[in-house]
């Protein structure tokens, strides 16, 4: 009996690996793209503004980039200082990234934190007796629900009265630091003290990581040494498990899969059965507590340990975490290195203005830069221009490979129903499934 010819299939982990890494380039490419542009753009413009030879100013352009990475990941205490920045940048990004996926510009991250931070402080100083265990999980609770409220609002008012959440949150915005400045100049005013709060108390903070290890895993562990001179605290952790609950509300649950739905079509959502204005109010909720345990978190871990009314308006982490959010495309982990990325950009600016005759505002040029190249969309233009040779390999195949078998009359198959599977493509009773849409859009 004849038997067919079939070319050898690609074993099912070279298959995984394959989608593994297309996902993987379609998911960082860009981001990648718009940082490579806009670090470009950034030595070109240190260039022009520094006098000097040509050559001159580009080993400062050099120079300046070099000192950016050894003031951010240079040594270990670097790398400690650049975390701290970068984790309430975590809760924050997600606090934008949660609301973008269903379609929303949350803009009112700042204010959200302020009053998460506000509502933190003031549960830490009224109840400074309770011990640590409690009052530190209260601080956290309180912070959210603060920021949860204060998000609800922009939600509430988009859902019933069609007001658009950008104009909303911005002025919500400013009522949340000014009211919060009253309440540190007012009642929480520190004796003999200006617009600011006592610190917290001991019981009300967070340790540091390197503290909190030595206290732990450090008794039987080699300690670290000098644990003094590393600033990132426990609310990394904290940041880590805010992530993974963003990943599994977003990626595994129904409400996530109905936010993807309303991002991208609020009318097909609707007429899927869907609630757009319960959903629209939760998820500026959940946005508002990510955002307020942003403020708790630096608050209880990060030195003065104190609130301070002049902070609240000139604090740009909840509009940095616009950038953090977009730049790693609303996923957890593209937040989480998005927020080293300007975690670290923070960090390097003093250490810039220390080695290199370059000012501070460089930083804020290039994190501008960044969102511009995000907006201009490289990777897309550059495809239309690409060569045809160039550009096909970079796109999927429409069709798989197909397999021409003999129909089972010729090869001597006794039984008809037998098929014969590759890829998409079923050959079998005579009739071909090809998986292709069909004129009316659906598959045959």
């Amino acid at each position: 009996m004849a038997m067919p010819t079939v070319q050898r299939r690609t074993s099912a982990p070279a298959s995984r690996l394959a989608r593994w890494m297309q996902q993987f380039r379609a998911a960082l490419g860009r981001p990648l793209i718009a940082v490579l542009v806009s670090f470009i753009l950034g030595g070109i413009i240190i260039m022009i503004t520094t006098p000097g030879q040509l050559d001159n100013r580009f080993i400062t352009a050099v120079s300046t980039y070099y000192y950016l990475l050894v003031g951010s990941f240079g040594s270990l205490q670097s790398i400690s200082y650049t975390l701290a920045k970068a984790t309430p940048l975590i809760f924050a990004g997600l606090a934008v990234a949660i609301a973008f996926r269903a379609g929303l510009f949350n803009i009112g991250a700042a204010g959200q934190l302020a009053v998460g931070s506000m509502a933190a402080g003031a549960i830490g100083i009224q109840l400074a007796s309770l011990p640590g265990w409690l009052l530190v999980p209260l601080m956290l609770l309180g912070s959210m629900v603060a920021g949860g409220i204060w998000g609800g609002l922009v939600g509430v008012l988009k859902a019933w009265r069609g007001a658009h959440e950008v104009v909303t949150s911005i002025m919500l915005n400013w009522i949340a630091f000014y009211v919060c400045a009253f309440l540190v100049e007012g009642p929480f005013q520190a004796p003999k003290l200006s617009q600011q709060t006592l610190p917290m108390a001991p019981q009300a903070t967070i340790p540091s990581l390197a503290n909190f290890y030595n206290q732990t895993l450090g008794t039987f562990l080699p300690q670290i040494p000098d644990a003094a001179q590393y600033t990132v605290d426990v609310g990394l952790l904290i940041a880590f498990v805010a992530m993974l609950v963003y990943w599994f509300v977003t990626v595994r649950t129904t409400f996530g899969y109905e936010l993807r739905v309303i991002g991208q079509n609020p009318k097909a959502a609707r007429y899927a059965g869907i609630s757009v204005r319960k959903n629209i109010v939760m998820v500026m909720i959940i946005a508002g507590a990510f955002a307020g345990l942003a403020g708790s978190v630096r608050l209880m871990g990060q030195s003065p340990y104190q609130l301070i009314s002049s902070s609240f308006a000139v604090d740009s982490t909840g509009f940095d975490a616009i950038g953090v959010a977009l730049l790693g495309r609303t996923t957890s982990t593209g937040v989480l290195l998005a927020s080293l990325l300007f975690g670290s950009l923070q960090q390097a600016g003093p250490y810039l203005q220390s080695y290199v005759d370059v000012p501070g505002d460089i930083i804020t040029i290039l994190q501008a830069l960044v969102l511009f190249s995000i907006a201009v969309e490289y990777v897309p233009s550059l495809q239309r221009f690409l060569p045809t040779f160039l550009s096909r390999g970079s796109r999927p195949g429409l069709v798989p490979g197909m397999i021409k078998v003999k129909p089972p009359e010729e090869q001597g198959t006794a039984d008809p129903q037998e098929a014969v599977v590759s890829g998409n493509k079923v050959v079998g009773e005579g009739v071909e499934k090809t998986g292709l849409p069909t004129s009316s859009g659906q598959e045959e």
